[in-house]
């Protein structure tokens, strides 16, 4: 090959280069647009039910849904940069709007969690609500929540709102709540709470994802590691109701102030109940934003870190799914399939003077705030 044939063959080797570089380079910022989408799925109860799509500068994804405020999707990368969906959902709104839902991803109120025998009292009157749990038979996760996209620079946020009537499930009070949730583009999942009220009534938010962080390679969490900063719990008895003592954590199955496995001592604590489902008393107690748990799957190398201004967390090991139902892509659940984290104040606190304050008055402002973060790591 004479200096002019390898000159033409080193310019057009250059040539071919930019190309691919240019190519490879426009690639990239497509993948990395973000945006929010908005689609009509079905109706609940005579009303129109929306899904929302957002998409972050990494190309992770969070969808929404209009029913029940609810998370349907999380999309994020391994370790591999492979990205697949991290938590339970379903299919179809029918689906959302069945009897086989189990809170899958939804904001749960008026108060979530438990309050014993149905009953309260608040400043002399008693009250009797239409359930012990989760804000009554036809809770937050049952209602149709308007919505809204938000503005912010760089964000992703969609507003959704509710107007709880005074003697809805029993509760006292018109009740106006607002859930925003925003995707960020460090792939934190931030979810904002609000509410305000025309009379003294409990409340109690939080959000019911169900967490699986291999992303479909591990049918059980149980290989998962789970880190709380708690050094006490909740005791407690039937139906998993708080019996208003709090115990310390040390040398009880309920210790995972360093990380450890959720399968490690789940038998211990299934000789008593058919699993976790246990409120931790979080270290921080000051209503400022601070970290409350990390989980490591060790498969995906997928990190979550979740972070709380709540005094609580409660972690439930998915005890009650069953092959019998069918989640996203026809998949069917298993026992220990997916956990939850679920930030919030301790359950029956309105029957428990000790606990935390969980009256909500006139004039007053609810306000708190969830991120759940996620990251990977390669060991």
């Amino acid at each position: 090959m004479n200096k002019f044939q390898i000159t033409v063959y080193l310019s057009f080797l250059a040539l071919a280069f930019l190309v691919t570089e240019n190519a490879f380079s426009q690639n990239t910022k497509l993948a990395k647009k973000s945006f929010i989408t908005k689609e009509k799925i079905g109706q609940v109860q005579g009303q129109d039910v929306f899904e929302y799509t957002l998409q972050n500068k990494t190309g992770m994804q969070v969808q929404l849904l209009t029913y029940g405020a609810a998370i349907t999707n999380i999309v994020t990368a391994d370790k591999y940069g492979k990205m697949s969906s991290v938590v339970l959902g379903f299919d179809s709104i029918a689906h959302y709007a069945g009897k086989e839902n189990s809170l899958m991803g939804s904001t749960v109120g008026r108060v979530a969690n438990r309050i014993a025998n149905k009953k309260f009292t608040l400043d002399g009157h008693e009250y009797t609500l239409s359930s012990d749990i989760h804000g009554g038979v036809n809770g937050f996760d049952k209602r149709i929540w308007k919505s809204k996209e938000i503005s912010k620079k760089n964000e992703l946020s969609v507003e959704m709102t509710y107007f709880s009537k005074d003697g809805e499930e029993g509760f006292p009070g018109n009740l106006a709540v607002s859930v925003t949730f925003t995707l960020k583009n460090n792939n934190d999942v931030v979810i904002d709470y609000k509410a305000t009220t025309d009379k003294a009534t409990p409340l109690v938010l939080t959000n019911h994802t169900y967490f699986n962080l291999s992303g479909g390679k591990e049918t059980k969490t149980l290989n998962t590691e789970l880190t709380v900063l708690a050094d006490q719990f909740l005791e407690y008895g039937d139906g998993s109701m708080p019996t208003g003592k709090i115990l310390t954590v040390k040398e009880m199955p309920f210790d995972f102030t360093s990380p450890k496995t959720i399968g490690k001592d789940i038998e211990k604590v299934q000789q008593y109940t058919n699993g976790y489902d246990v409120t931790f008393a979080l270290r921080n107690q000051t209503g400022k934003l601070a970290l409350a748990a990390k989980a490591f799957e060790p498969l995906s190398g997928r990190v979550l870190e979740v972070y709380t201004t709540e005094p609580g967390v409660v972690f439930y090991s998915g005890n009650w799914l069953n092959e019998k139902v069918k989640g996203r892509n026809g998949v069917p659940y298993t026992k220990n399939g997916a956990f939850c984290l679920e930030t919030q104040h301790y359950p029956n606190s309105i029957n428990t003077p000790a606990f935390p304050n969980t009256v909500l008055r006139p004039k007053e402002t609810f306000s708190s705030q969830t991120i759940y973060r996620f990251l990977v790591r390669d060991h």
